[in-house]
């Protein structure tokens, strides 16, 4: 899949979608909940479009921001660090890592066609480089994903989160 650079993608868009994951939780407040674990990008999530869209709608990608929470056991800054360059080495499409010695937030833009779809690949990203970025161990325990329109509302309120700067990795 091509990676777009961030602040690129459709424009005009006017649906907002926003999803909240956190250790399996529906936290309510009108968020969807993706599928149980995410792993097959299929069953059992609900989409983020409403009824009425076209099959058109559904084959158009659109830019989602990903924000992924993982934690676990305390390990060695130094390889917290190490690892979460490497992802973002293997990976340039990763805005920025916060990281503490048991715990880590990845900030990234991703190209899908909707928000069940980004948060699928989302979720797998931790477990399937674990082992080629020498990762901790942790588990994913919080996703939000967002759409590009969202994003920058939220920015120009001033309630968002400010935008990936500076780019890299960094401890909290």
């Amino acid at each position: 899949m091509r990676r777009p650079r961030p602040g690129a993608g459709p424009r005009g868009t006017t649906e907002r979608a926003l999803t909240s994951v956190e250790a399996g939780a529906d936290f309510g407040e009108g968020r969807r909940l993706a599928g149980a674990g995410g792993t097959d990008g299929g069953a059992g999530a609900v989409s983020a479009t409403g009824a009425g869209e076209s099959a058109r709608d559904r084959s158009v990608s659109r830019l989602w921001h990903i924000t992924l929470s993982v934690s676990g056991r305390e390990a060695p800054l130094n390889e917290v660090r190490r690892a979460l360059e490497q992802l973002a080495h293997d990976h340039p499409f990763l805005l920025t890592s916060r990281y503490a010695a048991d715990h880590a937030e990845i900030r990234y833009w991703e190209e899908a066609r909707d928000l069940h779809d980004a948060a699928a690949v989302a979720l797998r990203l931790w477990g399937e480089h674990r082992h080629t970025a020498k990762l901790p161990p942790w588990e994913i325990v919080g996703l939000e994903v967002i759409d590009r329109e969202t994003y920058h509302q939220r920015v120009a309120e001033g309630y968002g989160p400010p935008p990936a700067s500076p780019v890299g990795v960094h401890p909290y």
